[in-house]
């Protein structure tokens, strides 16, 4: 079977099995650097020493992350299982150790601040929209008008990521700002667009840069952050975890259980054994 074949069928298969564009691509681009690794040998003749040094170049030589090496064990169990119709190298049985680094979260403080210096109508309810309900950026990249549904209060998320619908709620803040956005630009299909139909990701994410220069935060965070600081701010506030977990839109409850590393509300009932020192 001939490289481009091999790719063909391999994304053949995958939108077959109703994996998502967005992961049919990040696999695909995968696959092609596999094959390139192994270009020189026949399908049929590469061995699980093969395999093992490929995944020891993307680690020592490619520097991949946790996340990235996920995806190539992931890309080529699929290639074997799926499109080869062959039993799953044991080389791949591999466990991955995760490692545990803390999301960096606004305060609500820093949050208020980021909204108030945004004077453009458009961007302020962008960051207000992405907070308030804690989305994905691709998420409200999504949003339908009809999505917004303001006697429930609610807003409704469609296939997103893992292909699943969620409903989060719709603040009184928030409906009042989209009120004001949508009377000045008059939307008509998405509910944030740019010139050219739907708002770009590049966008979003220079209207934060920019609020958060004009605030002066120093913080390293990102567009994202956003929604990790409306996570930790529920925990904060007493919120069942699990029902953060629904809003999230995770699928798993551990990694909702993240957030119980940053949120202030365990560790603010808690003294210090300094406090207790007579000095």
């Amino acid at each position: 079977m001939k490289r481009q074949e091999i790719i063909t069928r391999f994304i053949k298969q995958a939108r077959i099995e109703n994996y998502s564009e967005a992961t049919v691509k990040n696999y695909s681009s995968t696959l092609k650097l596999f094959l390139q690794y192994v270009s020189n040998l026949k399908v049929n003749k590469i061995s699980d020493d093969d395999i093992q040094n490929y995944l020891y170049f993307c680690k020592r030589e490619k520097q991949y992350s946790f996340s990235s090496m996920k995806q190539v064990l992931a890309t080529i169990r699929f290639l074997y299982g799926k499109v080869f119709h062959q039993p799953i190298p044991k080389v791949l049985d591999i466990k991955l150790r995760k490692p545990l680094y803390l999301p960096t979260v606004l305060s609500a403080k820093d949050i208020s601040r980021l909204i108030k210096v945004t004077n453009n109508l458009k961007h302020k309810t962008i960051l207000l929209l992405i907070y308030s309900g804690g989305l994905r950026l691709g998420e409200l990249l999504n949003l339908k008008i009809g999505d917004i549904d303001s006697e429930s209060m609610r807003i409704h998320i469609r296939q997103a990521k893992g292909k699943k619908d969620r409903y989060i709620m719709l603040s009184d803040k928030s409906l009042a700002m989209l009120r004001e956005y949508y009377k000045k630009y008059k939307p008509t299909d998405y509910l944030i667009e740019g010139q050219k139909g739907k708002y770009s990701p590049t966008s979003v994410q220079s209207v934060f840069k920019t609020a958060l220069k004009k605030s002066g935060i120093k913080k390293n965070v990102t567009v994202h952050s956003l929604r990790h600081s409306f996570a930790t701010h529920l925990l904060d506030k007493g919120t069942d975890i699990r029902y953060i977990q629904e809003l999230l839109g995770h699928k798993r409850l551990e990694t909702t259980q993240i957030y119980t590393h940053v949120s202030s509300h365990s560790i603010n009932n808690i003294k210090s054994p300094a406090d207790f020192l007579d000095i």
